[in-house]
């Protein structure tokens, strides 16, 4: 069972019973208050502004800041990458894909993806139970390239990020756009979501939640 929270941002608090893994911190003027969080494990997809923020998080975590293979506290993280523009990083750099490995579940958290997949990529993301990815455009994905990718990987379950909210984001798109792709009217949000490998099924759930 691992328990998703979002802090806003690319920012979520993914907890296990061996672990809590943060993901892409967020500075102090990005509208959202991360409230100096504590974590086992932090992943920064890039260096920019608002994912990066490693001096706001509590003491005492391990940081993973690119790709490669790692094995923290029963935690398998694989760091793929990727690049935040669609011209292979030339305008915004470069970016890391997470597959993080947690109470039998897979969860992707994409960053700051900013291109389709290749089919090297799509192929090591096919065991995706959870999608995290950003729908609200500007530098990332939109809402028809984040579909794209949903239909790429088909997860079970997908958790939007970086769209507008009242607190921050404000120059992205909101949140109806993708959800219109999907045939979703109202959703319920949440203040957080509990998941566990046996619950999930083949229909795909589109999960919201609010920024803490």
């Amino acid at each position: 069972m691992a328990e998703i929270t979002w802090l806003g941002h690319a920012c979520f608090r993914i907890k296990g019973r061996e672990a809590v893994v943060l993901t892409d911190p967020l500075s102090l003027d990005s509208g959202y208050d991360m409230r100096q969080p504590q974590a086992d494990i932090v992943t920064v997809s890039h260096d920019h502004m608002n994912h990066a923020a490693l001096d706001l998080v509590a003491p005492g975590f391990r940081a993973i800041t690119g790709p490669g293979e790692y094995e923290i506290h029963e935690v398998y993280i694989s760091g793929i990458q990727t690049y935040h523009d669609n011209e292979h990083g030339k305008q915004l750099g470069k970016n890391t894909i997470y597959l993080i490995e947690i109470e039998d579940l897979v969860i992707c958290h994409a960053g700051d993806l900013g291109h389709a997949l290749t089919d090297e990529q799509s192929e090591r993301l096919s065991s995706v139970d959870v999608l995290i990815v950003p729908i609200g455009g500007g530098p990332t994905l939109d809402a028809t390239a984040a579909a794209e990718l949903v239909g790429q990987i088909e997860p079970s379950v997908v958790i939007p990020m970086q769209f507008r909210t009242e607190r921050g984001d404000l120059e992205r798109d909101t949140l109806e756009p993708f959800l219109k792709k999907f045939g979703i009217g109202d959703i319920e949000v949440k203040d957080r979501v509990t998941l566990r490998k046996s619950d999930l099924s083949e229909t795909l759930q589109v999960v919201i939640l609010r920024p803490v």
